[in-house]
């Protein structure tokens, strides 16, 4: 598209938890491509201080780390007292095989057996967009979410007051688009078409 970005520009949200976590004991169940952005991060498997849920693919990976023993390791961790976080609450997400399931179930679960909410560190969190804002020197009202999940990111996005942009593509859902409140900015067929959407907006011919 054009865009030329430094490795510091890029929020994840891995690097979220990295920084979030930081000092701290903790039990991970995330995938494998994940480990290295948690290096920071001293990661256990037992008496931990905080239990970390996020994340899955299209391999086999997934059965191995969310495990029934896994979970069970999770659930007496978070008994014991420690802080429980994840990644997101995804419900589900698209693949090449259609939609599957993701590990926002496995944080559900996890949350009715224990009693404990998980704190997102992903979006929708505030504190994700602020750091997302904060690394770019940016201005929620200047600056624009582009997602093709309007359950999981554009109400974040609004509550925080950036400017919000749909695309028809991956996990957009026509009868997700009816109900949601607040609906985006805007709505596009592909992300192709939002550089000169952006161009307008920088010139001041974009207008809601």
């Amino acid at each position: 598209m054009g865009f030329t970005l430094e490795d510091d520009e890029l929020q994840t949200t891995p690097a979220a938890a990295a920084r979030e976590l930081t000092g701290k004991r903790v039990l991970a169940l995330v995938m494998a491509a994940v480990v290295p952005d948690l290096d920071a991060l001293e990661l256990v498997g037992h008496d931990a201080e905080a239990v970390l849920i996020g994340g899955c693919d299209e391999t086999l990976e997934p059965n191995q780390v969310f495990s029934y023993m896994n979970l069970a390791r999770a659930f007496e961790e978070i008994q014991m007292g420690a802080s429980f976080f994840c990644l997101h609450k995804n419900k589900w997400w698209q693949t090449s095989l259609g939609p599957m399931l993701d590990s926002g179930a496995f944080v559900a679960g996890l949350e009715y057996a224990t009693g404990v909410e998980a704190t997102v560190l992903g979006k929708p969190s505030p504190s994700y967009f602020a750091a997302a804002l904060d690394a770019l020197a940016a201005e929620p009202e200047r600056t624009w979410l582009v997602t093709d999940d309007v359950e999981a990111d554009v109400r974040g996005a609004r509550l925080f007051g950036m400017r919000t942009a749909l695309v028809r593509t991956g996990k957009f859902r026509p009868e997700a688009l009816e109900s949601a409140d607040p609906s985006p900015d805007i709505v596009v067929s592909s992300v192709a078409h939002f550089p000169e959407l952006l161009e307008q907006d920088l010139t001041g011919e974009w207008t809601p």
